[in-house]
């Protein structure tokens, strides 16, 4: 319907139109449908040590629903769970503590007669009901023959308590009381998996922070036009619903009436509305910020692009790493550690002739041995770095592919709608009498009844008002023309002045070779058959581009440019955006192939596309990043998907896989160094010296080192990903 320059131009474009977020919710849709295989251990954080330990966490609370913990959203059951039994417990230990004739004895005052029973009494109480978590957790442990952390806190806890009630029934002629020490071992160890379920609880929020962006209820049209309010679950394909302004959209749709700018922040990170008029896309969760919407509903429930990020995002927090089985190795390898420790303590305080001392250094090692700072110092910063990735619009399918980032050191883009924006624009305009504006404007007033990509890209380059048209006519391969305040304007390629006989002048004529030898679409415009002015156009480099080359040149990472255009038009967009190398004519093979030629030669790469014909790439690369959402075979090949357009989101990636993995080995190297100080200093090995650590202070300092790893990881949502403008 248009010049064969249009059409040449739009194959050279990038061929099919690329599915989007706000092209094509399904694009999500197949995004981590199935959970991996470790899932119900890690979303129950509870591979603290190898998988086992934290399942426990449902019997602890006493549900024994084990399965029902594979949910990220049972930290905050957990949390509410070990909170109350701290509380109930921290009330029962207070008269044990107080009763205890030690503490009466190192405070100076006098018990009441017959109140020894107190302390053995409530001391059984917080055993059986505070340590019931621990119990439950060592069963597990030894059931299926992996002990691990629960088994040491279990032990330590048992020991204590065999011994009390020994004293107390006056079995074995020893004095080993322990049930103030013991009571308040049960607290200190609740109040640390109390914090820690919480901390996990808010690590994890970002799949509630998702479900919460979608409204109660949505507003449905009737056929006859009236409105009726209905839950989210009636809503199906080709439901007409309003969004009014400042409302949510209820599911993914076409707009088919209004034009708003809507904003998308939650779903691609970018934080300046997008404006979305009759055609245009919006997804579920967004917000219609100034005007009305009419939309026609095409995607609902599990099929929304929002549900699709909430099942990536879930999956991300339960993929497993290299640094995550690193933690598991080396945590159950810790339990074998404190168990000989503890053995060993105790058969050397008891040849030395004191058992008391024995039985208190032996639960000491258990306690401060117990590897819980160790199995949470990658769950939560997987937890943390997942929210705060997925808050900016950066969703990880693959924790090895975001390890793996901080490594990259060549990325390799793909043109068409990566680099660019994938559609047509005007780049360059000359008029003989030297005024483009009234160009642009005539030029538009003649091509505003073509639907064609390069037609449509004029109109939207010439200033507003445009003049109005009649008699617009379409010859096909050669161009359009209509009347236009009076005169005929035509415009079109080098078929249409082939046709009319017409020669350019030469100012047109060098404006436009130099154009077409850059890879450049030349539109010609007539008036009354007289050259007018000309028009290039081309695929439209995106401005976030130029700034995403240069700070990833700044860091040091070589930057290539990869496409099937024409070789002069791969090297005009990358000579635009500044890459250091530029790799044209390529087949989709080609590709996958240039990728492996980068790795033969020891690079690192890093893959950003968003085609079909990038999949093998994507797929091939040392990690794989799918922009814009991409097509579903893109989305599936990648090991990232960016929600947004913006290359420069692929720095945010690098940033994010650097401060995880500093932070990891952070807590790693805390985790691993407090045990190897503390467990000789709870054996007593500085006794002689008059220093020793009571079971009560060796749990404070367990918690204390949890803590301290929580807190380390905390300092991830400190971290800016979003680009700057």
């Amino acid at each position: 319907m248009h010049s064969q320059t249009h059409t040449d131009h739009t194959d050279q474009a990038g061929g099919s139109p690329r599915t989007r977020l706000d092209g094509d919710s399904a694009a999500y849709a197949g995004i981590a449908g199935q959970e991996s295989a470790g899932h119900t251990d890690h979303a129950g954080h509870g591979n603290l040590t190898d998988g086992v330990g934290h399942r426990a966490h449902a019997d602890r609370a006493g549900r024994g629903d084990r399965g029902h913990h594979a949910g990220h959203g049972n930290h905050t059951d957990h949390a509410a769970q070990f909170r109350d039994r701290f509380w109930w417990s921290l009330a029962l230990a207070v008269p044990v503590v107080g009763f205890s004739h030690m503490v009466a004895d190192l405070l100076g005052y006098h018990l009441p007669p017959g109140t020894g029973w107190v302390a053995p009494v409530l001391g059984t109480a917080v055993y059986l009901y505070g340590g019931r978590p621990f119990l439950a957790g060592a069963v597990d442990e030894i059931r299926v023959r992996r002990p691990g952390m629960m088994l040491l806190v279990a032990t330590a806890l048992t020991v204590a308590f065999g011994a009390s009630l020994a004293t107390t029934l006056g079995v074995g002629g020893v004095e080993l009381d322990f049930w103030w020490e013991l009571a308040l071992l049960v607290v200190i160890m609740l109040l640390g998996h109390w914090l820690e379920m919480r901390a996990l609880g808010q690590a994890s929020g970002a799949l509630d922070a998702l479900a919460a962006l979608l409204p109660d209820q949505a507003e449905r049209l009737r056929p006859d036009g009236t409105v009726e309010v209905v839950g989210l679950a009636a809503l199906a394909p080709g439901d007409l619903v309003l969004v009014r302004p400042g409302g949510r959209v209820p599911a993914d749709g076409v707009v088919v009436d209004g034009a708003a700018d809507v904003d998308e922040s939650m779903i691609t990170g970018e934080s300046r509305p997008v404006h979305r008029a009759v055609g245009g896309r919006v997804v579920a969760g967004t917000v219609a910020t100034d005007a009305s919407l009419r939309l026609v509903v095409d995607a609902v429930g599990e099929r929304t692009a929002l549900a699709g990020i909430r099942r990536l995002v879930e999956q991300a927090q339960s993929s497993r790493s290299r640094a995550q089985a690193l933690a598991d190795r080396a945590a159950g390898a810790l339990f074998w550690f404190a168990a000989v420790a503890g053995l060993l303590t105790f058969v050397v305080w008891l040849m030395l002739g004191d058992p008391q001392e024995a039985v208190e250094r032996t639960v000491t090692v258990l306690v401060i041995a117990c590897p819980h700072a160790l199995g949470l110092a990658i769950p939560l910063v997987v937890a943390i770095s997942t929210t705060v990735s997925a808050r900016a619009g950066i969703l990880v399918k693959d924790r090895l592919a975001l390890e793996r980032m901080r490594t990259v050191d060549t990325v390799l883009f793909d043109k068409t709608g990566t680099l660019t924006r994938g559609t047509p624009a005007v780049t360059g305009a000359v008029a003989t009498d030297g005024d483009t504006d009234a160009l642009l404007r005539e030029a538009a007033a003649a091509e505003a009844d073509s639907e064609h990509p390069l037609a449509r890209a004029v109109v939207a380059a010439a200033p507003a008002p445009l003049p109005a048209a009649s008699d617009f006519r379409a010859t096909t391969a050669r161009g359009v023309s209509a009347d236009v305040g009076g005169r005929r304007i035509s415009v079109g390629g080098p078929g249409m002045l082939r046709d009319l006989g017409v020669t350019l002048p030469d100012t047109l004529a060098t404006a436009a070779n130099r154009w077409a030898a850059d890879g450049s679409t030349v539109l010609t415009v007539l008036r009354d058959g007289v050259p007018a002015g000309v028009l290039a156009l081309a695929d439209e480099v995106r401005p976030e581009s130029v700034a995403a080359v240069r700070e990833l040149r700044a860091r040091g990472v070589r930057t290539v440019l990869i496409s099937g255009d024409a070789q002069p038009v791969a090297d005009a967009v990358g000579r635009s955006v500044g890459v250091d190398e530029v790799v044209a004519e390529v087949l989709p093979a080609d590709k996958d192939g240039a990728v492996a030629a980068l790795q033969a030669r020891g690079r690192r790469v890093a893959m950003v596309g968003d085609g079909v014909n990038d999949a093998p790439a994507l797929a091939r690369a040392d990690v794989g990043i799918a922009i814009g959402a991409g097509t579903d075979v893109a989305v599936e090949s990648a090991g990232v998907v960016l929600a947004s357009d913006d290359p420069r989101s692929v720095l945010g990636v690098i940033a994010l896989s650097r401060a995880s993995y500093r932070t990891m080995r952070q807590n790693l190297a805390w985790a691993t160094g407090y045990n190897v100080v503390m467990v000789p200093l709870a054996a007593g090995v500085l006794a002689p010296a008059g220093v020793v650590l009571p079971p009560a202070v060796g749990a404070v300092l367990m918690s204390v080192s949890t803590v301290v790893v929580a807190a380390n990881a905390q300092l991830l949502r400190r971290l800016s990903l979003r680009p700057r403008d």
